[in-house]
């Protein structure tokens, strides 16, 4: 069944200590399109963490990350042109422990792919957050499904999120590997719309949310019809429609 929009549960901590927080995931193409577009939707999500792809990468690439940030209220966390695109972006709500860019091994005649990732607190709740961009190559995203697994087990959190455009579909065996390993969000507790590519007339699901277990989902799926949300501004602020996942993270490490 699939919840009404109005349902998505709002940022909060809970008196144990855990805390229920909204998670973005985002490819907004180098912000090639609709800036202030791309702004106001991130901005109507309200959340604590945003998992970007294709951000800048090249000329003034910080400075551009630096207004993104800005524009929605939200401060630059890790990433960039220093983890071959993937970026993270979080609220003055997160207390952050560390971060690291991560960049995956090259193919000749391919695209570099990264990781941007981080281990932040919200209240009690310590977690582990990935931004990640895979391969339009099969078996180079297979691959790189496997490491960015290995990089989750080796952030030494319990609780961990991993956010991103896979270029795969959700029979695809990159998808798949992580679905085996990590919960989507998405099909645990289906929230909003479904597809996110392309933002006219969506027919594929390549951009999602994952979740480690003992996070509990509590919504998850493209934001079509949140208040403040336009279908005018999903599609004229990048090449790819959100992910907006609600979860329950618990207090701990």
């Amino acid at each position: 069944m699939v919840t009404t929009p109005m349902s998505l549960p709002d940022s909060r901590t809970e008196p144990d200590g855990s805390a229920v927080i909204r998670v973005l995931s985002y490819n907004v193409r180098s912000l090639r399109d609709d800036t202030e577009a791309l702004a106001r939707v991130i901005r109507a999500c309200a959340p604590d963490l945003v998992c970007v792809q294709e951000a800048p990468r090249f000329f003034r690439w910080r400075k551009a990350a630096a207004r993104l940030a800005a524009m929605t209220d939200l401060v630059m966390l890790s990433g960039g042109a220093t983890a071959a695109g993937p970026m993270l972006l979080c609220s003055l709500r997160a207390t952050v422990e560390r971060t690291e860019d991560v960049l995956l091994p090259l193919t000749p005649g391919l695209h570099r792919r990264g990781l941007a990732t981080a281990v932040v607190r919200f209240a009690g709740a310590r977690l582990g957050v990935v931004s990640c961009h895979l391969s339009l190559q099969r078996e180079e995203r297979q691959a790189q499904a496997g490491l960015l697994l290995d990089r989750v087990d080796a952030m030494g959190v319990r609780h961990a999120v991993v956010a991103g455009d896979l270029n795969d579909v959700p029979d695809g065996g990159a998808f798949r590997r992580l679905a085996g390993r990590l919960q989507d969000c998405r099909t645990v507790r289906p929230w909003g719309g479904e597809n996110t590519f392309p933002p006219g007339a969506p027919s594929k699901r390549i951009d999602a949310v994952f979740a480690t277990g003992g996070i509990e989902v509590l919504g998850c799926g493209v934001p079509e019809a949140l208040q403040g949300i336009e279908d005018a501004d999903l599609l004229t602020a990048t090449d790819h429609l959100p992910v907006l996942a609600a979860l329950r993270v618990p207090a701990g490490d």
